[in-house]
């Protein structure tokens, strides 16, 4: 091949690689916009038993095609004391083996589906109102667009089966399997995508320009590169969400190191995985996810106990944080209005981090927890108070223009978060206290009502402070059409609850019939639901100034778009 040519083949398969990578993330993308509540609510549901969070695990894993957008939520529940470490582990085994059934599915020839797929996708994209039905199109189109490229990935690498150059390449990394392993990991960490690594290799096998043994090393080295990703992603996140991906890369990655070891002292009968090379990177990729699985499932809570002890959590009082306000800055109006945004931002990662663990009060009053909740508080009072005087400042120091707007919004902006604080911190948190002094609690149907729901408003909390970031148009579109959901959602559960204390008091919120003790829950849990759909309300109006400043706010109600 010269090297025109050979330059050529290489621009083909890394655009069409490009586009593999870009179509799986669309994919994930569609699917967390759409379903993302229903996903968070699938994985809490599995926390009771072993087996049922490692299924649980493996449908988000698969649905997502990612093990990794499974960690980050994972850790999230684990970070805010809702999952225990042994659990979410747990479930991240599951995911693996979710993300590897994705591509056993997608390796497949599917003929004319493809652009079936991408047809019916870019319909309902362009036609529907609803965004759950354009959320399902752009699924549709990254699931065709995937097949797109694996067939172009095909055609591009079907004349190398012939190059004597890749040949070489070829045979010296069948001699040296270790070496075909550490490339396989770069490219899944460079990919940032085991799903998308390992189609790779299998597509590129399927031209019979990969050998099985170079093609099996490439796959282990991909599951090994692939647990680094969850790695690096959480690395600011708390001690005890770090020790769950840190136990998954040490059972993922460690048994990837195992099995080439194994693969390279025992003559393993690897055409026992499949017909050709390509079946057997498919095959083995689920196997071997499937082999941690059984392992790491019951050592869970062994590994997790041993990490516990090599990575404590740390004593002491948190590191305090310099304030972003900088007075240095009035005198230039755009430094001070983004110093303002700045604090703006961290105003809510505080409020957003008393919000996450106040769910745990309801379970077991824990004092420390909800001092800890109240002190936040106190520095959220204090830090709106410093965004309104700053605002106040570069009001003065460029008495007309935006950069004055966007301060007097920014102001309203941390108000309203600090008006979430005093919610979490003066409302829900004695709603807990009081729930705790009685002889009874919620029951298990009022407990699940209020933990979905609260975990649905984290959700949104979250998305709030994304638009605060990117100042986003599509993201606040999608915030304050959540709001709407929320109410009817938070209507659904007010009505469910009153239909079961009509019923006779079982199950309306403890356990017990109808006197005071159940008329006082039942006050609780309604009053849990309406509070934790304000503090939603306070955090969705983070998306208001964006849509005035984008046109797509109509007599104070959301724009309806057609496309």
């Amino acid at each position: 091949m010269d090297t025109p040519s050979a330059a050529l083949t290489l621009l083909h398969i890394a655009g069409a690689a490009a586009l593999l990578l870009w179509a799986v993330r669309l994919v994930r993308t569609g699917v967390e916009r759409a379903f993302l509540v229903q996903l968070r609510g699938w994985l809490r549901a599995g926390t009771r038993w072993p087996l049922l969070t490692a299924l649980s695990g493996t449908a988000a894993g698969l649905v997502l095609q990612s093990a990794t957008a499974v960690a980050v939520l994972l850790t999230g529940f684990t970070a805010a004391g809702t999952m225990a470490a042994p659990v979410a582990l747990r479930g991240l085994l599951g995911a693996d083996i979710g993300s590897a059934l994705a591509v056993q599915v997608l390796a497949r020839d599917v003929g004319a589906v493809p652009p079936l797929l991408i047809l019916t996708g870019v319909t309902l994209f362009l036609r529907s109102s609803g965004r759950t039905p354009k959320q399902v199109g752009r699924i549709l189109v990254g699931v065709g667009l995937i097949f797109v490229a694996l067939g172009l990935i095909r055609e591009a690498t079907a004349p190398l089966s012939d190059s004597p150059a890749l040949g070489a390449v070829m045979g010296y990394l069948a001699g040296d399997l270790l070496v075909a392993f550490g490339l396989g990991a770069v490219v899944a960490w460079a990919l940032h995508s085991s799903v998308a690594a390992v189609l790779v290799v299998a597509t590129v096998a399927a031209q019979g320009a990969i050998p099985g043994p170079v093609a099996v090393a490439l796959v282990l080295g991909a599951n090994l590169g692939g647990s680094f990703i969850a790695l690096t992603l959480t690395i600011g996140a708390p001690v005890a969400a770090r020790r769950v991906v840190i136990g998954n890369t040490l059972l993922r990655g460690g048994g990837a190191v195992a099995a080439l070891v194994a693969l390279r002292l025992v003559d393993v009968p690897l055409e026992r995985l499949g017909p050709d090379p390509a079946a057997w990177a498919v095959n083995l990729h689920l196997g071997f996810n499937a082999a941690m699985a059984v392992v790491g499932v019951p050592l869970a809570g062994l590994v997790i106990a041993v990490l516990t002890r090599l990575m404590p959590d740390p004593a002491g009082p948190a590191q305090l944080r310099a304030s972003a306000l900088d007075p240095g800055a009035l005198v230039d109006p755009p430094r001070a209005v983004a110093c303002a945004a700045r604090e703006v931002l961290r105003l809510g990662e505080e409020v957003e981090a008393m919000l996450r663990p106040v769910i745990r009060l309801y379970d077991g009053w824990d004092a420390p927890l909800a001092q800890a909740i109240r002190d936040t508080e106190a520095r959220v009072a204090d830090m709106h108070t410093d965004i309104k005087l700053y605002a106040s400042g570069i009001g003065r120091a460029a008495p007309e223009g935006p950069h004055t707007e966007r301060a007097l919004q920014l102001a309203a902006l941390a108000r309203d978060l600090e008006t979430a604080a005093r919610t979490v911190s003066r409302r829900l948190v004695p709603l807990a206290q009081r729930l705790h002094d009685l002889p009874e609690g919620f029951s298990a149907t009022g407990r699940r009502e209020i933990a979905d729901f609260h975990d649905r408003i984290v959700t949104n909390a979250q998305s709030a402070l994304t638009v605060l970031m990117s100042l986003s148009p599509d993201a606040a579109r999608a915030l304050v059409a959540e709001k709407e959901r929320v109410r009817e959602v938070e209507k659904q559960l007010q009505r469910a609850h009153l239909e079961r204390l009509a019923r006779g008091g079982s199950g309306a919120s403890g356990g017990g019939g109808g006197g005071g003790g159940g008329a006082e829950l039942s006050g609780l849990h309604q009053e849990t639901l309406r509070a934790l759909k304000e503090i939603n309300t306070a955090f969705t109006m983070v998306a208001y100034p964006v849509l005035e400043d984008t046109g797509d706010l109509l007599a104070s109600r959301l724009r309806h778009e057609g496309g």
